[in-house]
Order: structure tokens, then C-alpha cells, then sequence
């Protein structure tokens, strides 16, 4: 297993240095941004063989516009502080003329027509987009495995192949081992949180409506949303805020923005303690690292309260799968029903489930989950933030997953009630894999999430682990 090291930025190694750092350096022209994406693509080069994050590298493409970006940032034609810093994409979001593949050996040789608005947003600020990650296939389960087209390898440990998290694994395994600095998954039940939480990074789903949707192959029209991956709270905050759409429903007003209270800390702010029933079958390091993390927010100043839930977080899976798989089946039904299309089976059969829901089973599992999440916030009404472990263990082997069950336990609940949820590392297990904490607010609160994941940062080093390749 990998010996991890605490990040050591230098100018020297650009592909080490946060982003937040990585772009002043940019703009003020200590470093080019030729110097920066070739670095990345060096260690795409050197180790993505048996990483196997990306799905396709834009290798020249992405050098001719690091050498326009340096153009332009000279002649003083930068068009944002971000100008010329790289960042990869899961392989759902839209790219006119590429290859977009959903993670579906299906779709090899599928070129698109549009560019997903998140995307086209964020090359219109300047990033360098070096390519395509890998997701489960049809961003369908959340242990990160694709049978079609291979699973990511764990950064953490360079001899046994353990677990990514999904769906979104390319995006975490990139991140993790400094194949890009930042990337983009999405989050249908935790599919950023997961790969955060199992490579060591912070990763954020917001509310559904703060980032657009459009060109970004569905898995549930209701329950997706685009969300970053970084390695630090503050990278985090500053790539959401360059995701929002402020032409999108809840992608703008003050409240959007967590710039301006990032830094105002947590004293005075009530954190919620997950009931003491959610803590059985729980890994007991996961625990030990949960309740340090609560202890040193109460040393810097929170109220840390015990609230009492309406239901266990388990009880909104029923109401999850029902509308994932009537969404999903009526999104790729032609694909599920014929025979001829190359998908897993285990795919296949999971979609397909969504055949035999009837409208009103659908209509009724709405309503539901509309009553559930008005029950849950009146529950959480006099807490900014319930706190809970992201996942219930570290990352295991591949060979090991039990796929009967969902890693999803302390994720999928923020989704079904139209919540939003920030995963940052806590701790690790004796062995050096990372474990992860996660901050649970209302919707439209990220401001609150990232205001407390930061001050956790500021008093913790868990982030600034990388892991040695």
C-alpha cells in the first residue's frame, strides 16, 4: 500500500499546486500555461496506463490553447483569473465533436452535436479542458466499477486494485493522483461524494438547479446535478462558482456565491450529530475520524447538537429507485430493449427495472419524497448543517465489492430531499487510505457547506495528503 506525503507546492512541479495558487502563478506569468498542461500530460503519460482515469486525452488540442491563453494573458487579453488552467470532464458532459461515451462500450464511436452549457461556461473563462474521464456505465452504481470499459485504479494503494467511488471515478482517480487539478462529475446519489471520499478529495453536490443540466447525458432528469472535484475546500468554491449558470433556475442572487463568507468560520453556527442508530455497520476508523472531526469543530468554535430524524437515511432509498429507474428507462429504453446493444447485463438489468413502474407509482414516489424532505427539514430547522461520515468504510478491493449492496448509505438521502452535501477528507486508516467526512445543509446553503469545510481545512491537513504513484 502507498506511503502518502503532505503536498509540497513548488513551481517546479505545477501539476502539485492548488489551484487557487496555480492561477495566480499563471497570471502573473511565472509560469506559462504550455508549462502547466504539458506537465499534466507528462503524468497522464507516465501513469494513467495503470491509473486509467481518462477515457480520451486532447493532447494537442489542449497545448494549442494553452499557447493561445499565454497570448492572450501577455497581450493582456485575459478573459478571468482562471485563464489557462486545465481541468478534466466526466464522460457524460457534452463536447461538440467528441466522443462522449456515458461510459458505455455502446458508444465508442459516438460523437455529439452540442456542448453541455457547464462546459461551454467554463472554456468561456479560459480552462484548458485535457479530456475525458471514465464513469460507470450510464453513471448507474456507485463503487466506481465498469465492466465494458475498466475501472480506475485507486491512487491510494499502487498494489492491490481497490475501489475508485462512482460514478464519477475517472474524475476522483485524476484528481487524487495529479493527472488534472480539478474536474467535473456529476451526483445523482452521491456519485461526486463517493470518488471524493475514496481518493482523499473534497468534492461538493450542489442543489439541483445551481448548475445547468443541458448536455450532460441523464441518468434522472430530477435528481442529477453537475458538482466539482478538487483537492482542497477553497478550489472547490472557486470551480463552483465558475460552474453556475446564471441564466439557469438557482444559479444566481447572494447566496449563491461562497466567496464572501468562506472565511468567517464556525463559532456560533449548530452542527447537527447523526443519531446514534446510523452509526451500526459503520468501519470503526470511519467513526474514529467522524467524531475527531466533530471534536475539533467544537474546538473552533460550533455548537455541536443532537437532532432527531424522522427517518433513518436508508428509509429514502425506496423512493430514490423509484424515480432513478422510471427516469432512466424512459431516457435509454431503446437501448435497454434491444438485445444488440453492447451493455453489461448487470446494467441492463438494473435499468430495466424501471419498465414495470406505472405513472402512478412515479407520481406517488414525487410526492413522497416531497413530503420526506418537508419532514427533514423541519427536523434540521434549527441546525446549519447536519454532520455525517460520507461513506461507511475505506475503499475496499474490487475483488471484494459486494454489488448487492449500494455505498451510498450517507449519500443518496441529500439527493432524494433536494439537499446539498460537501465531502472532504478527515483522517485515514492505519494502512493510509483516506476517509471522508460530510457536511449536509439545506438547498441553495453551499455558502454554509463551504464556509464549514473550510474552517475544517484551516485546522486539519487531511487535504494537503497526496498519494504516492
Amino acid at each position: 500500500m502507498n506511503r502518502d506525503r503532505v503536498l509540497s507546492s513548488t513551481a517546479d512541479d505545477p501539476w502539485s499546486l492548488p489551484v487557487s495558487v496555480l492561477a495566480e502563478e499563471i497570471a502573473s506569468g511565472r509560469v506559462t500555461s504550455v508549462e502547466v498542461v504539458d506537465a499534466f500530460l507528462a503524468r497522464i503519460t507516465e501513469h494513467d496506463d495503470k491509473l486509467h482515469a481518462y477515457v480520451e486525452v486532447y493532447q494537442a488540442e489542449a497545448r494549442l490553447a494553452a499557447d493561445a491563453a499565454d497570448k492572450a494573458i501577455q497581450a493582456g487579453h485575459a478573459v478571468g483569473p482562471f485563464h489557462g488552467v486545465p481541468i478534466a470532464l466526466k464522460d457524460l458532459i457534452e463536447l461538440k465533436g467528441r466522443i462522449t461515451t456515458a461510459g458505455s462500450v455502446h458508444f465508442r464511436n459516438r460523437r455529439t452535436a452540442v456542448t453541455a452549457t457547464v462546459a461551454q461556461r467554463l472554456m468561456a473563462q479560459g480552462l484548458i479542458v485535457l479530456g475525458k474521464t471514465h464513469t460507470v456505465e450510464l453513471a448507474y452504481t456507485g463503487w466506481g466499477i465498469n465492466e465494458g470499459m475498466g475501472t480506475p485504479w485507486n491512487p491510494w494503494d499502487r498494489a492491490t486494485h481497490r475501489i475508485p467511488g462512482g460514478s464519477s471515478s475517472g474524475s476522483g482517480v485524476a484528481v487524487a493522483a495529479g493527472l488534472a487539478p480539478w474536474a467535473i462529475g456529476t451526483d445523482t446519489g452521491g456519485s461526486v461524494r463517493l470518488p471524493a471520499a475514496f481518493c482523499g478529495l473534497t468534492g461538493l453536490k450542489p442543489t439541483v438547479g445551481r448548475i445547468s443540466t443541458a448536455g450532460i447525458i441523464p441518468l434522472s432528469a430530477t435528481l442529477d446535478t453537475p458538482g466539482p472535484v478538487a483537492r482542497s475546500v477553497l478550489d472547490a468554491a472557486l470551480l463552483y462558482n465558475l460552474m453556475r449558470d446564471p441564466g439557469h433556475a438557482g444559479g444566481t442572487g447572494p447566496a449563491s456565491d461562497p466567496l464572501p463568507t468562506l472565511k468567517r468560520g464556525v463559532r456560533g453556527l449548530r452542527l447537527g450529530r447523526m443519531p446514534q442508530v446510523e452509526r451500526d455497520g459503520v468501519d470503526a476508523a470511519v467513526l474514529e475520524a467522524y467524531d475527531r472531526s466533530l471534536r475539533t469543530l467544537a474546538e473552533l468554535g460550533a455548537e455541536i447538537v443532537d437532532v432527531a430524524l424522522p427517518f433513518r437515511f436508508d428509509d429514502c432509498f425506496p423512493v430514490h429507485l423509484t424515480v432513478v429507474h422510471a427516469e432512466a428507462y424512459a431516457h435509454f429504453r431503446e437501448m435497454i430493449e434491444d438485445d444488440a446493444t453492447l451493455l453489461s447485463s448487470s446494467v441492463r438489468i438494473g435499468i430495466s427495472l424501471g419498465r414495470d413502474i406505472s405513472a402512478q407509482q412515479y407520481l406517488c414516489a414525487q410526492k413522497q419524497r416531497g413530503a420526506m424532505a418537508a419532514a427533514m427539514a423541519d427536523a434540521l430547522g434549527e441546525v446549519d448543517a447536519l454532520l455525517t461520515p460520507t461513506t461507511e468504510s475505506p475503499a475496499v478491493p474490487v475483488d471484494r465489492v459486494d454489488t448487492s449492496r449500494s455505498p451510498s448509505r450517507f449519500t443518496r438521502f441529500v439527493n432524494t430531499l433536494d439537499m446539498c452535501a460537501l465531502a472532504l477528507p478527515n483522517g485515514a486508516t492505519s494502512g493510509g487510505l483516506p476517509l471522508s467526512l460530510q457536511i449536509v445543509c439545506k438547498g441553495h446553503d453551499e455558502a454554509i457547506a463551504f464556509r464549514i469545510g473550510y474552517e475544517f481545512q484551516t485546522a486539519t491537513t487531511w487535504h494537503l495528503r497526496t498519494p504516492q504513484l
